[in-house]
């Protein structure tokens, strides 16, 4: 079945989170379509309900050339000792990705069931994860999905001070090595603020999206991972 596309979203009650549809699709095939429309499932971590799948009216966005990193990432990053890679232990980055505590929040929205389908998505060529070790002991990482030529960042962890921040700069760099201008992070947090991210209105982020789509550029070559 193919993904609904976003000028569907209904008004209200989902206006702002631009919600699209609802059912119990979460295939592979449906969450790569979906997000080649600018769309992700957003569950609420109830197996029983079916899944959200939502084009947000603002839509956070990192911009590579307006990025700000402080003086004290900076630092870390000239002396770390941690060794960074990518697409080397996607299953082991999204289950600690759904293991980490969430303060304020009653749990988690990846579920077994998008920890089964992230993972086929990943073994399709289409999600991707970034590792930082120390040794040879999983610290940090994070995960996501090319939309066809822009990375859409979904989480991250970290067990170790900055290592999630680090893994995303060692992402930004391979990104941008590969001509890529931005990511998509599609919801503004503090931290990701303070990075320079900002927000953009849906029709522009769409606009964007195809735009880079049409660039057809590889960011995952199989040389890079």
């Amino acid at each position: 079945m193919p993904s609904p596309k976003p000028v569907w979203a209904a008004p209200n009650p989902g206006e702002e989170l631009g919600l699209v549809a609802l059912d119990f699709e979460l295939t592979a095939e449906r969450v790569i379509s979906a997000y080649r429309h600018g769309i992700f499932p957003w569950p609420d971590g109830d197996p029983r309900h079916p899944v959200p799948w939502v084009c947000p009216r603002r839509r956070a966005i990192l911009e590579f050339e307006a990025m700000r990193i402080p003086r004290s990432l900076a630092k870390a990053r000239r002396q770390t000792k941690l060794r960074f890679t990518i697409n080397q232990a996607f299953p082991a980055v999204i289950r600690a990705c759904a293991a980490a505590p969430r303060p304020g929040q009653g749990g988690t929205w990846i579920t077994p069931a998008m920890i089964t389908t992230y993972t086929e998505v990943h073994r399709r060529g289409m999600a991707h994860s970034v590792e930082a070790w120390y040794g040879d002991t999983l610290v940090a990482g994070l995960y996501g999905v090319d939309a066809g030529g822009v990375f859409a960042g979904e989480s991250m962890f970290h067990r170790v001070d900055n290592g999630s921040k680090l893994c995303l700069l060692h992402l930004t760099d391979h990104l941008r090595a590969r001509g890529s201008p931005w990511m998509d992070i599609q919801q503004l947090t503090p931290h990701l603020e303070a990075l320079g991210a900002r927000e953009i209105p849906r029709a522009e982020f769409l606009h964007r999206l195809r735009e880079e789509q049409a660039a057809g550029r590889k960011l995952f070559p199989p040389e890079a991972t």
